[in-house]
């Protein structure tokens, strides 16, 4: 018996071990459900949409691609811009509703606190859709690296 409780050569201690095999089963029973339903899921249903010329409902924050070449300069969307002129940019920006994102390409070669500094003018002026964009490393190395535009927050 299971129990162990109404054996009568027993000297009515209790049973220290848990019997596993209801567990199994109840476990093997979900595993099946599951593999059962779990295509269900994933079904989407095919509808013929009507096509109506209409305004876009939700418009898209603006994308501000800020460059950093490796002396420095600074570059707003591909134009030269000194980084007085950036700052009250980054505070013009900062005022609208929809909060664009900051697309940061910096060159390897760039110091370190330009880039601090160019951050610290975007957190001040409000902004803080900041993303740093990178190329893709060659085919033969296995480092992580990321490709598009990290949103900080």
């Amino acid at each position: 018996m299971a129990f162990g409780g109404l054996d009568k050569k027993s000297n009515g201690a209790p049973m220290a071990e848990i019997n596993m095999t209801p567990l199994i089963d109840v476990m093997l029973v979900l595993l099946v459900i599951f593999i059962i339903t779990a295509p269900l899921f994933t079904h989407a249903i095919r509808l013929d949409l009507p096509k109506v010329a209409s305004q876009v409902a939700r418009e898209t924050p603006e994308t501000i691609t800020l460059s950093i070449d490796d002396t420095g300069k600074l570059y707003w969307n591909d134009k030269p811009v000194a980084f007085a002129q950036m700052q009250s940019r980054f505070a013009d920006a900062g005022k609208s509703g929809d909060q664009p994102e900051i697309h940061l390409r910096a060159s390897k070669e760039t110091r370190y606190d330009v880039i601090a500094r160019v951050m610290g003018a975007a957190q001040n002026a409000g902004l803080s859709k900041i993303g740093f964009v990178t190329d893709q490393p060659p085919q033969h190395t296995t480092q992580p690296v990321q490709t598009a535009p990290n949103l900080l927050r």
